[in-house]
């Protein structure tokens, strides 16, 4: 459940932190005094995209947060650890975001910096919005197969039908490609494969290409190779090598150290070095004798170097561009040398996918078959209690021969509010305001079986009024026994029925306008004086006691 927001410089509020309940809150206020702002808290927090415009004049940020409480956590500490961020304390977890004017925006998890993605996949987990604009989703298929489907506990099954689906959709193009394809005629074919003669020649990999091009160097510049090393070999060692003269300076040492033993050490580290110069200037003579190749080995490496850079020129410029190019010629000559057994073959593989997809369609078919009548009954039922005395609603499953992403089956929602007339699709029939209750009457049925902690309504009482609003306040209330409910309305009938109440006041000066947001439940007062305002003047004795009787029937109905 939601136990706090904070939200600062957000439109035109300052700056409030307003904490929260279980059960059902209302929020109310005058039209245009800026109920949407608390909406629009939620909403940057679970993901929505904004702008700068939002940022409160004269600020140069605005900020939003709020803390979760869930009694298991174990689902988003699962999607908090896979995403790299730190799990849930105790079962809270908290959001924040800023947006600054001139500043990259920034989004923090736990405490933890976020990406956008990521606070859109947490949104899914803790809040669902029921805007004014939801009922319209009511006229699109797709969205009513989502609906029963999700009913249905189709999900998961559903996801792994589209990803076979999708796997299948890809082999048959592919299949479609290779009978396309035009053969290779018998020039086109000598040729490829002289051109993969032409590269397996030249034995290419990383290493002997490597070790073609340092051996290549090298006999290039041997002669120049022996001339330096016999050099620095007869530097070292030669008759007037530094080794020689290194003698003449050892004979001095040993004469100083007859006069001072203590010298000793140096002596001995002379010694060592003209070791190691002997020892070195043997070992750059021998290179020079390793620098002198015949006259064989250098022609066969310099047919392949010469090889090698004729290749590497035609096919890519480096070793992984020319085995690449290997690679595709050599499927050129696999896939004319026997097209049609790859055809046969992959289309078997097809239909081995094509019959397990046909068998997780029928599976979804016959559950959108049982689930179908059963979630129109209760929708049917609880639309009684919302004003339609006769109304009923169809869910009609239609076959299709052919596969597609959902299946072999799509549904139609069919509604006629009135008796005696026939079941249409719901756009041909349905006002707004019926609309509007049927999308309530879904989503009560369908949260029955939605774990999603918070379910945040806008206005979903709009076009309807007297008993139907007490309807609709009664089954939000129902509604706030298995998850918290947060309803944005003008209709008394509805807030007076809420648990927890909030009003919603915007107040302007010479200079500014602001917007103030104020819980009532600690003042039955406050409350009752909200109420009579809804109902049309707070100062009205009619309508104080009308507000008085709403609120104490709302009290009794708790009691009981």
């Amino acid at each position: 459940m939601l136990q706090y927001i904070r939200i600062k410089n957000l439109a035109l509020l300052d700056e409030l932190t307003l904490e929260f309940e279980s059960g059902f809150t209302a929020v109310t206020g005058e039209t245009g005094a800026g109920k949407s702002v608390l909406l629009g808290g939620l909403g940057l927090l679970s993901g929505a995209r904004t702008d700068k415009g939002m940022i409160r004049q004269g600020h140069d940020q605005l900020e939003v947060e709020a803390a979760f409480y869930f009694t298991d956590s174990s689902v988003v500490d699962r999607m908090l650890k896979n995403a790299g961020l730190p799990e849930c304390e105790e079962g809270v977890l908290i959001l924040m975001r800023t947006v600054h004017r001139t500043k990259m925006p920034r989004i923090q998890i736990n405490g933890s910096m976020a990406t956008l993605a990521q606070l859109q996949e947490f949104g899914a987990s803790w809040i669902d919005f029921h805007g004014p604009g939801e009922p319209q989703k009511l006229f699109q298929e797709k969205r009513q197969l989502e609906m029963l489907d999700s009913y249905a506990g189709n999900t998961e099954r559903l996801e792994r039908y589209q990803s076979t689906y999708t796997e299948w959709v890809g082999a048959n193009r592919e299949i479609e490609a290779l009978e396309n394809r035009e053969r290779l005629n018998a020039d086109e074919l000598e040729f490829i494969r002289k051109q993969i003669k032409k590269i397996d020649a030249a034995d290419i990999s990383e290493n002997s290409v490597e070790e073609l091009e340092r051996d290549y160097t090298r006999m290039s510049s041997a002669q120049e190779l022996v001339a330096l090393s016999a050099e620095c070999a007869d530097g070292l060692t030669g008759e007037t090598g530094i080794n020689n003269q290194l003698s003449a300076v050892l004979a001095r040492l040993e004469s100083l150290v007859e006069l001072d033993s203590g010298s000793g050490s140096l002596l001995d580290r002379a010694r060592s070095v003209q070791i190691e110069l002997q020892d070195l200037g043997d070992e750059l003579a021998r290179l020079g004798t390793d620098f002198d190749f015949d006259s064989e080995a250098i022609e066969a490496v310099t047919e392949r170097m010469n090889l090698w850079q004729e290749i590497r020129r035609q096919y890519g410029g480096s070793v992984e561009g020319v085995l690449s190019k290997r690679e595709k010629l050599g499927q050129k000559v696999i896939l004319d040398g026997d097209l049609d057994g790859l055809i046969k073959e992959k289309r078997k593989a097809a239909e081995v996918m094509n019959v397990e997809l046909n068998k997780q369609a029928k599976k979804l078919t016959s559950d959108r078959q049982e689930s179908a009548h059963i979630l129109a009954q209760k929708v049917s039922n609880l639309l009684k209690a919302l004003g339609f005395k006769k109304a009923r609603l169809e869910i009609q499953i239609v076959t299709q021969a052919k596969l597609s992403e959902h299946g072999d089956s799509h549904c139609i929602f069919l509604f006629a509010p009135n008796v005696g007339q026939e079941l249409l699709p719901l756009n041909k029939i349905a006002s707004s305001g019926e609309t509007a209750r049927v999308m309530l009457a879904l989503k009560a049925v369908l949260a029955e079986a939605d774990a999603t902690p918070l379910l945040v309504f806008d206005e979903v009482d709009a076009n309807v009024g007297g008993e139907v609003g007490r309807a609709v306040g009664a089954e939000l209330s129902r509604l706030a026994q298995k998850h918290q409910v947060l309803c944005v309305t003008h209709l008394p009938q509805v807030a007076s029925l809420a648990r927890n109440h909030f009003v919603v006041t915007k107040s302007q000066d010479d200079d500014s306008t602001s917007v103030e947001i104020a819980q009532l439940d600690d003042s039955r007062d406050d409350r009752l004086e909200e109420l009579a305002r809804m109902l049309g003047d707070r100062k009205s004795e009619s309508a104080l006691a009308h507000a008085e009787e709403l609120l104490g029937h709302s009290f009794d109905t708790s009691a009981d």
